[in-house]
């Protein structure tokens, strides 16, 4: 059992007896009340999505997954292939498991793949992947002042903020759970 505030982004908990894959969870304080999480579900069986409020004190049943590591190879629509690190054994998923990490996945990246009773339920990126910057404007000459973000576009097609001097062709590292800046990648 564990406390509804130690629940985690892929972890597997049992909510109304099934179990269900945390896709997302926020931490929200209500005016009189107690804190609550608000948290996005999927449940394991029928592969429906819900939204609930859980109270930080509750606790729940944490279902044990087996964890694996794969690599990221390619994706052809919604369709994503995985090999398995150990055996070269293939899979491919829909974009449903997959779920943000189109945003961050190049191939050849590490990944985790957990499983529930032998079928995939969900893949766990790295917390920071290292992605390269296509498109970003110029840095303005002369502006000092601080907290001066621009916008730029990844190899992956997604769009992030970065510091001024962030230039194109330039290989950053970006968090994956909150899609920030994280640093430049010293060559």
């Amino acid at each position: 059992m564990i406390k509804a505030t130690e629940m985690k982004k892929g972890m597997v908990v049992v909510v109304n007896g099934n179990p269900s894959v945390v896709l997302d969870y926020q931490h929200v304080k209500l005016g009189k009340g107690g804190a609550v999480l608000q948290t996005k579900l999927k449940n394991v069986k029928d592969g429906t999505i819900t939204t609930k409020r859980i109270r930080s004190e509750e606790t729940m049943e944490q279902v044990f997954v087996d964890k694996q590591q794969y690599e990221y190879l390619y994706s052809a629509g919604d369709e994503h292939v995985f090999m398995h690190k150990e055996t070269y054994e293939q899979i491919t998923l829909d974009s449903g498991m997959f779920s943000e990490g189109k945003k961050w996945a190049i191939p050849n990246i590490d990944v985790e793949i957990h499983f529930l009773s032998g079928s995939p339920l969900t893949v766990v990126l790295p917390n920071s992947v290292e992605l390269k910057v296509i498109d970003t404007p110029p840095a303005i000459k002369g502006a000092t002042a601080t907290n001066q973000y621009k916008k730029a576009t990844l190899e992956t097609g997604v769009e992030i903020t970065v510091p001024p001097f962030v230039e194109n062709g330039e290989l950053i590292r970006v968090d994956t759970r909150t899609g920030e800046y994280l640093e430049r990648v010293k060559k």
